[in-house]
């Protein structure tokens, strides 16, 4: 296997760096604070070519593949998870889900301005009583005349605060469970579809979640996504690249976690001497580093399979591989921050030490996409 980034991929990272050091660095203790992004930031990640780095060069994107869109997750993620979290549901979950499964005159309309961030994207599947049952869902929607009527809300939205285009999934017809789900596309500006809350989280601040409320939220036909109560493909076709970019951002929030942990232990001195000196201290850094670069091969390897598979391979080994690269990647990252934070000691716990905010942004990666005891189930039916 070649290991190698490409020149391409190793200049994307480059810009992705210089943008995210030079945009986010200088106010990621704000945006912790206040939960919220610097003005403009959408339009200015759009003018870089980053919110359309995995779309068709034809509606406005780069055309890159998913192991390229995974590595600027990673890097966002060194300096502000939030936002790679952000960019995930908008350049990922809405774009690249309409990307797949649009019409033409659907991709049109809407992926222009999702790549330019004229337009900010989001997805609503996950409902208060419905999470990883995804099938479980009771948001519904009937036909009148040419229209589709929605009723129902979703629940942890990320983006869905400021979003301006939403990929809906409604049960269609409720008898036939998941053979009756039918994804829509729609606008903020529908009828009946209002935001009812921003909802506080303890981490991963400044990319805004919400509750997505439907009274009678009129959709026309022409916004269905995909086929008519087969929104299952649609939710199954985007799951594998969901789960490899988040591992992606796992692994910036883990590599981070290493070099704060490696400049607090060479900086802090006790007994006479700096602390990385101490073999249980470096103990800690041997372990963080050993399992992120395990990480990081698992997640290139998915990244690249996935891709492969998007390109018409067949096999359930992309669905497993996906599923493991999240599952260890978010575990690794959790316990690289964990141990950093012991090895800043009393510092650690204090929130004006950035590694405070990586505590409390990891534990959403075990949660969020699926949680850590799903994905090994879902591991362990493709191996039986």
């Amino acid at each position: 296997m070649d290991f190698e980034l490409t020149r391409e991929q190793i200049m994307i990272k480059k810009s992705v760096k210089e943008f995210i050091s030079k945009e986010i660095a200088p106010v990621a203790e704000e945006i912790d604070k206040n939960d919220k992004f610097p003005p403009g930031i959408w339009r200015k990640m759009g003018d870089v070519d980053l919110l359309g780095l995995n779309t068709a060069v034809e509606y406005g994107g780069s055309g890159y593949d998913i192991l390229t869109h995974t590595l600027a997750a990673e890097e966002m993620a060194f300096v502000c998870p939030g936002l790679a979290l952000s960019y995930l549901a908008h350049s990922n979950l809405c774009m690249h889900n309409l990307e797949r499964n649009a019409n033409e005159a659907q991709k049109k309309k809407y992926l222009p301005g999702l790549c330019s961030g004229e337009l900010i994207g989001c997805l609503g599947l996950t409902e208060p009583d419905a999470g990883s049952d995804a099938v479980g869902i009771t948001t519904s929607a009937v036909r009148d005349g040419d229209s589709f009527l929605l009723n129902g809300s979703k629940m942890f939205i990320t983006n869905g605060p400021e979003a301006d285009v939403a990929i809906v999934y409604t049960k269609t017809d409720m008898e036939k469970g998941s053979h009756g789900i039918t994804a829509f596309i729609v606008e903020k500006n529908f009828p009946g579809y209002s935001v009812s809350r921003k909802l506080d989280k303890m981490g991963n601040r400044g990319s805004t979640t919400g509750e997505l409320v439907f009274m009678d939220c009129r959709v026309p036909e022409a916004n269905i996504l995909g086929e008519l109560d087969n929104g299952v493909k649609v939710i199954m076709n985007g799951l594998d690249v969901e789960r490899v970019v988040l591992s992606g951002i796992s692994l910036g929030m883990g590599g981070a976690a290493l070099e704060l942990a490696l400049d607090y232990a060479r900086n802090r001195k006790q007994f006479g001497q700096s602390i990385c000196n101490f073999q249980l201290i470096k103990a800690k850094l041997a372990n963080m580093y050993t399992e992120l670069e395990a990480a990081r091969g698992l997640v290139y390897r998915a990244a690249v399979l996935v891709q492969k598979t998007e390109r018409g391979g067949k096999g359930t080994e992309v669905h497993k591989m996906a599923a493991a690269a999240i599952l260890f990647a978010a575990e690794a990252a959790s316990r690289a921050v964990d141990e950093s934070l012991q090895i800043h000691g009393g510092y650690g716990y204090m929130n004006e030490f950035p590694i405070n905010r990586l505590y409390r942004d990891a534990k959403l990666y075990e949660i969020g996409g699926g949680t850590s005891e799903v994905r090994r189930l879902l591991i362990a039916n493709e191996l039986i």
